[in-house]
């Protein structure tokens, strides 16, 4: 019988997703960056304790910082607790930053929060995107092409025998 190694175990996945800004923004570019956490959010965040609903990512005086992201209280820590929805840091590179912050100056633009992971190494790194907002029109078009798809699918499933 095959055993489970130590690097299936502990492979690196989401903690956190934010399901609905895939839903309501169309996502123009990705970036990578790394969280400032404290030791009981970390110990939080690998008990799956992260939510990004509601979350965005700022610009202030050259830094970046994630809002109103919440991290669920480690229950093992007592009394020294941290503050669930208190801002984070993003750590971005100076040049990404500027970049960033010239295309959220152009109208429309927000920066948003997708997911929450680990990575191989064992750090915990948010993947963040520039995106635009949907309309409803666009919305109703997705939900439109996604059914065609699926009825496309179910028809052809008996000729893919």
């Amino acid at each position: 019988m095959a055993t489970k190694s130590h690097k299936d175990k502990n492979k690196p996945g989401p903690v956190a997703v934010n399901k609905k800004a895939y839903r309501n923004f169309e996502i123009i570019e990705k970036y990578e960056a790394g969280l400032g956490l404290l030791g009981t959010e970390v110990k939080s965040l690998r008990a799956g304790g992260g939510d990004l609903s509601g979350s965005y990512a700022r610009i202030e005086s050259e830094q970046c910082w994630l809002v109103g992201a919440g991290i669920a209280p480690y229950q093992q820590a007592g009394n020294r607790q941290h503050d669930p929805t208190r801002k984070r840091k993003l750590l971005l590179h100076k040049m990404e930053i500027r970049k960033i912050r010239t295309k959220l100056e152009q109208r429309g633009f927000t920066f948003v929060p997708l997911k929450i992971y680990f990575n191989e190494r064992g750090l915990a790194k948010i993947e963040l995107a520039l995106a635009r907002g949907k309309r409803q029109y666009d919305k109703r078009q997705a939900i439109a092409k996604r059914d065609q798809k699926r009825d496309i699918d179910r028809s052809m499933k008996k000729y893919r025998k």
